[in-house]
């Protein structure tokens, strides 16, 4: 009778029933242990004690006193560029009128409008202690006369033309000076999204005006402001006068060239780009070196894809006996990868491609309906028009 009371026993405790109740009740006691343990360490952490008044005002102090470093550090290397273009005199439009010549004869000197200055005041950065000044190209072009206006009140009323890039909207100015108070370069690839930065220019004419802001996006492309895009967007206030202007960072160093402002009303409304400092100073150099600067070209015209499982740029056309044509691409092929990266708008293989000096080999992923393939090709010098504009494409 033992054995069997032993047996049954045994029985009872092996039963599956039995043995998920023994392990809840186990994970069960372990729970609360540890739940226990955790709230004595809880309640032996002090609590961190309340920021005072001082404590806060002390801290704002601080971030005030900074930002006011970097405003003196930075506005010295801003200048203001006035820039004088002569409109000459043209014939009065009623010459036009064969009724009025027959009464008035063929002199139109007495009717002959007369020339007149149109002037257009921007902002520009001393980029180095010998004179050279980095602005917007649309501040200047055509411009019959520049003066600059340094922040200490000295007036150079000659400034030369460097070289222009429309394509980018930079321009490089020089006026004749030594120990300018140049601007330190920063680095703009490596700002973050939601990084304070400060706004210098010449809004409307009031000279050395601050504003801060942060980053609110990083490579704005395709929005319409110039031929290659790649900006900064900042909140910090931009209005007409700050276009060539600097955005700094809080170091105090070159991150941007203040470009534009997307707005319906003319004024600001927290929507500004600046050209990133990466590619400024690179136009800078080619400007200095070749007096102009030289892009890839591969002879497409490109399209967004709009839908589909396939990401990339659609080729909408092709310049015939371009480096695309003579490499086989066809019209609604799609390229997904450029240089072994993903492609996903043509904004952004617009800049891939004009960063390569011509004769660069590129490697490009091509779909063609369900088909994939690699091609090979060197692209050429991006060709203009007879206006030195670049043509469309890429």
């Amino acid at each position: 009778m033992q054995l069997q009371g032993k047996v049954q026993a045994m029985a009872r405790f092996e039963n599956p029933r039995w043995v998920a109740v023994a392990a809840v009740a186990v994970l069960a006691l372990l729970v609360g242990w540890w739940l226990g343990m955790r709230t004595q360490t809880a309640q032996r952490l002090p609590e961190p004690p309340p920021v005072t008044f001082e404590q806060a005002s002390t801290q704002l102090k601080q971030s005030s006193e900074a930002f006011a470093a970097v405003a003196k550090a930075a506005t010295p290397a801003v200048v203001n560029i006035s820039a004088a273009t002569i409109v000459p005199g043209r014939r009065s439009p009623l010459f036009d009128d064969p009724l009025f010549r027959y009464f008035f004869g063929d002199d139109d000197i007495p009717f002959r409008q007369p020339e007149r200055v149109v002037r257009s005041l921007g902002s520009g950065v001393i980029v180095s202690r010998d004179g050279l000044i980095l602005t917007n190209n649309h501040v200047v072009a055509g411009a019959s006369r520049i003066s600059v206006t340094l922040a200490d009140g000295r007036r150079f009323a000659e400034a030369r033309v460097v070289g222009t890039d429309p394509a980018t909207d930079l321009a490089l100015l020089r006026i004749r000076s030594s120990n300018l108070p140049a601007i330190k370069w920063g680095d703009s690839r490596a700002l973050e999204v939601g990084e304070w930065v400060l706004a210098i220019g010449n809004p409307y004419g009031l000279s050395q005006t601050v504003t801060a802001g942060i980053v609110s996006a990083k490579g704005r492309r395709d929005v319409g402001i110039s031929v290659y895009e790649d900006f900064i967007q900042t909140d910090a206030a931009i209005n007409p006068g700050n276009s060539g202007g600097a955005l700094v960072n809080t170091r105090g160093e070159l991150v941007g060239v203040n470009t534009a402002i997307l707005s319906q009303s003319g004024g600001n409304v927290g929507i500004g780009f600046a050209i990133p400092s990466h590619e400024a100073r690179r136009v800078m150099e080619l400007l200095l070196r070749d007096g102009k600067v030289s892009r890839g070209w591969l002879g497409i015209i490109p399209a967004r894809v709009e839908e589909g499982a396939v990401q990339g740029v659609i080729v909408a056309n092709l310049f015939r006996n371009s480096p695309a044509d003579l490499a086989g691409l066809d019209i609604e092929d799609t390229i997904v990868e450029c240089n072994g990266k993903r492609v996903t708008s043509p904004g952004e293989l617009k800049n891939m491609i004009a960063s390569m000096p011509a004769g660069t080999e590129v490697s490009l992923v091509i779909q063609r309906g369900s088909e994939r393939g690699r091609v090979r090709l060197q692209v050429a010098d991006h060709p203009t028009d007879r206006f030195g504009r670049p043509v469309p494409g890429i």
